[in-house]
């Protein structure tokens, strides 16, 4: 594999160890040459994929949305002033998977340009998440960005109608409408509904871009306008990694087309648990990466799984199903002795450097092709989402029981102890004792899905991080985390679409709040709330997995999740 233009392009592959892979990536990446994969992928050819068009002809936009956007970006310039001159002061977007994770990679990113406005990304039904938000605001200095490709997704319409309600108390039904604008296509339900209630503005993006291939369509570069980010700069480094991966580069050197067939050639290998080494200051770089290939490759039985956060253990702490992908600046050299040692213990390590945290801009194409390239190695279609609906439909279903008796259906704890009450088949004299026997006994588990319906925080981050360590260490196994209901519209695809070999633990909690949710933006009549919401989204994935033939056991921590966590790791 060649090396990128450093002085061009800002990043290159520094090296790539992958031992006994070698030799079947060098083969593979001879068979896309052979197919003429690059050519075929610029003119935009449904074949490489699959042999119908459906939901890939339509999905190819990102392709040169780089080059596109430029063309706007006079625009979202113009309208980021317009917000600091109307006395804005924060805004926060209302999404959900690819509407929110790149807006998110901006703000924790590049952070808040002096002058320009507070970006905060709402993505969770928990009630508590809902109010912090709200009471960290002024309704008079907001403006809420309601981000939503298909303008019918349950979460980020719920969060609509709540703020509506809010802000229209602050300032009056005929300003509201004033704070609000929207991301959406051309025709959806969100553009009417902007329409509706006359909203400051409605942004219509290309409709040939799924949300996880938007982080360079308005999706992601107006909440990063807003935020003073320099969205020259960053359409700047997208334009020349879509340059550098054109057809005319050679297969050898087009760094996008190279790891997409060693991803794809990796997972078929059985090292299908991409495990990604961030450097700090991009962290929230690995969440976006991680929707992308999970909810684009974990479908028809196979999949790849990114596993983002986790800190490097020892060699001995990893089975043989790993690939690991550093990507960090040149100047941070924190992780390399661990890597080294990885390396040197016979797993696969690429490694990727970045000169700047602009070079991201670049980086959200690379790994867009290279996502693409990895679905046809595995022979899938890497821009649907088959499996998603499934859980939205379970949630559907709750929700409806919910408006008809006033409850959800109501489930029988398998076992309690004290606060904490165990759901599915376990037992064992702690919650510790009952979650290692639920692994030991898992038939060759491929790795540990850890769902918390619990109010994001920093303590919480903390004991979800202590139990995915222990049980990568403990039992050789990859463990990812995720909050709901945002894992949904991230690896919620893989959970249901994958090989079937993952265990699924939910961990659920007591709302110390509720939040109703308008049944109709403007008026005060309700008959859900977050919390019930939330609750539903739990049951309704935790049925789909059931469905899917997934092994799942719930925890409900009670009052206290931190706390009920934290015995889960010590007993």
């Amino acid at each position: 594999m060649g090396t990128s233009d450093v002085a061009d392009v800002g990043w290159r592959l520094h090296s790539a160890s992958l031992g006994d892979l070698q030799a079947t990536v060098d083969h593979a990446l001879a068979e896309v040459t052979e197919a003429d994969m690059a050519r075929r992928i610029w003119a935009r050819d449904h074949t490489v994929w699959k042999p119908e068009p459906k939901e890939i002809s339509n999905r190819l936009g990102w392709l040169d949305m780089a080059q596109v956007m430029a063309g706007n970006v006079r625009r979202l310039r113009a309208f980021a002033e317009e917000a600091r001159k109307a006395s804005y002061k924060k805004a926060l977007l209302l999404g959900m998977g690819g509407s929110s994770l790149a807006p998110e990679v901006f703000r924790k990113t590049y952070g808040v340009s002096s002058g320009y406005l507070d970006l905060v990304v709402l993505d969770s039904t928990d009630p508590g998440a809902v109010l912090a938000c709200a009471r960290s605001m002024t309704p008079s200095e907001s403006l809420f960005i309601v981000s939503s490709k298909s303008g019918s997704t349950v979460e980020p319409l719920s969060f609509f109608k709540y703020f509506y309600n809010w802000v229209m108390d602050a300032v009056g039904r005929d300003q509201a409408g004033d704070h609000f604008i929207a991301i959406t296509d051309p025709g959806s339900g969100l553009a009417a509904l902007a329409d509706r209630y006359r909203f400051r503005a409605t942004f219509l993006n290309d409709p040939d871009i799924g949300g996880r291939y938007s982080a360079l369509s308005h999706f992601g570069l107006v909440p990063a306008a807003l935020a003073g980010v320099d969205i020259v700069r960053v359409l700047e480094s997208g334009a020349k990694a879509m340059n550098a991966s054109r057809p005319e580069v050679p297969p050898r050197q087009n760094l996008g087309l190279w790891l997409g067939v060693a991803i794809g050639e990796a997972a078929k290998a059985g090292r299908d648990k991409a495990t990604f080494v961030l450097s700090p200051e991009m962290a929230s770089f690995g969440d976006w990466l991680e929707q992308l290939l999970a909810e684009s490759t974990g479908k028809e039985g196979k999949g790849v799984l990114p596993v983002v956060g986790e800190p490097l253990g020892k060699p001995e702490a990893y089975g043989s199903d790993r690939l690991f992908i550093q990507l960090r600046f040149w100047d941070d050299a924190a992780d390399d002795g661990a890597l080294e040692a990885i390396e040197q213990a016979g797993h696969p390590v690429v490694r990727l450097w970045l000169r700047d945290a602009y070079d991201l801009g670049g980086q959200f194409f690379l790994w867009e092709l290279a996502t693409a390239v990895a679905g046809q190695r595995l022979g899938i279609n890497p821009f649907d989402q088959p499996n998603v609906d499934s859980a939205k439909e379970k949630a559907r279903e709750m929700t409806k029981a919910y408006s008809q008796t006033g409850a959800l259906p109501a489930e029988r704890p398998a076992a309690v102890w004290g606060s904490i009450h165990g759901y599915g088949e376990l037992a064992g004299d702690s919650p510790r004792d009952a979650l290692r026997d639920f692994i030991d006994g898992a038939r060759d588990p491929s790795y540990v899905s850890l769902q918390a319906y619990v109010q994001p925080a920093v303590e919480t981050d903390a004991s979800l991080a202590s139990l995915r360590m222990a049980i990568r260490d403990e039992f050789h196994l990859a463990a990812t985390v995720g909050y709901g209901p945002r894992f949904l519209h991230s690896t919620g695809q893989l959970h249901k679409g994958d090989a079937g070999r993952g265990i699924f633990i939910q961990l659920t909690a007591d709302d110390a709040e509720d939040v109703a949710i308008p049944d109709e933006a403007g008026s005060p009549a309700s008959l859900l709330t977050f919390g019930v919401l939330k609750a539903a989204q739990a049951m309704g994935d935790r049925q789909a997995l059931a469905d899917a033939g997934r092994r799942v056991i719930r925890f409900h921590l009670g009052r206290d999740a931190v706390a009920g966590i934290k015995r889960l790791v010590g007993g």
